[in-house]
């Protein structure tokens, strides 16, 4: 167990929403992170999604609105931007795979898939650590090659920002090991442990575990599952040497039929994390933990 804990915010995340309580707009995107900083988050994890179809975007001018944003408010909590879209292949079918369908198709360069980070240098980047099923019965593949890992994670070394490593599956952690050896990435190693998605790693305690006493010596790490097991989640993460993970990527509800928000996800973690004796840790003292690199808060966008 793990006495001193940071909570993470994964705020909006990219996939399909109708509910009503997922921000949306940059400014939603923002002022939600900030509530969240408020209630106890150390580091918020960003998306962007287009306004107008409410579905995730790459479009760094959205990126460039939140991160602003948040940099100009009174809080400054670690920025974590995905790195995680433009990785979306969707074969033709099961008997003709190729061409893949545009429609659901968006495969980007490792660089391209960079854009954002490169211009906004946040302190944190993700880079997910492997190819998997996406959706039932779906031709969709989340495509994470490792030569495309490489070459991500060089160009987030050479741009001095921190990649957190989402593992997915145990055969990720081949990836994260094979990333280090390699030189690619600078210690101590960020982790995190992605439970209960389909085709994943599934929620349970014998299958963390797994992925517990396989992870890299010295690891920093963080664990969350998605849907109702979100918040069990934030009691059992420090159980196990982890950190923590709520937010409306993951999970829409704070009870059984109760919508929530960030900041109420953030604040009853918190209140888990306090009962069972756990202090939780602020902005600062995760930027020292993680010998993180502090950008401009105002980045200048050469055009």
């Amino acid at each position: 167990m793990i006495s001193d804990v940071f909570v993470t915010c994964a705020v909006t995340g990219g996939g399909e929403v109708k509910q009503a309580n997922v921000p949306i707009t940059p400014e939603q995107i923002a002022d939600s992170a900030i509530e969240a900083t408020r209630a106890g988050a150390a580091v918020v994890h960003i998306h962007v999604r287009d306004p107008k179809t409410r579905r995730g975007s790459r479009d760094p001018a959205l990126y460039r609105e939140v991160v602003q944003r948040i940099r100009k408010s009174d809080v400054n909590p670690v920025l974590n931007l995905t790195a995680g879209t433009g990785g979306g292949l969707t074969l033709g079918g099961v008997d003709s795979p190729l061409p893949p369908d545009p429609a659901g198709t968006n495969m980007l360069g490792a660089l391209e898939r960079l854009v954002h980070v490169e211009e906004l240098r946040p302190e944190i980047c993700t880079l997910d650590c492997g190819t998997m099923n996406w959706g039932s019965r779906s031709d969709l593949i989340m495509a994470n090659t490792s030569a495309m890992l490489c070459a991500m994670a060089a160009r987030v070394q050479e741009l001095g920002v921190r990649p957190e490593l989402e593992v997915f599956d145990t055969g990720h952690l081949v990836m994260v090991h094979d990333l280090i050896k390699e030189g690619l990435i600078d210690g101590p190693p960020l982790i995190q442990l992605c439970m209960g998605l389909r085709y994943g790693a599934p929620d349970d305690l014998t299958t963390l575990m797994a992925l517990v006493h396989r992870l890299p010596p010295r690891a920093i790490y963080s664990a969350f599952s998605i849907g109702r097991m979100q918040l069990p989640y934030a009691a059992m993460a420090p159980l196990v040497g982890a950190n923590v993970r709520v937010g409306l990527e993951d999970n829409l509800y704070l009870s059984r039929g109760q919508l929530a928000t960030n900041a109420e996800l953030v604040q009853r973690a918190v209140e888990i994390l306090q009962r069972i004796g756990v202090r939780v840790m602020s902005p600062d003292e995760v930027r020292e933990k993680l010998a993180l690199k502090v950008h401009a808060r105002e980045v200048k966008v050469h055009v």
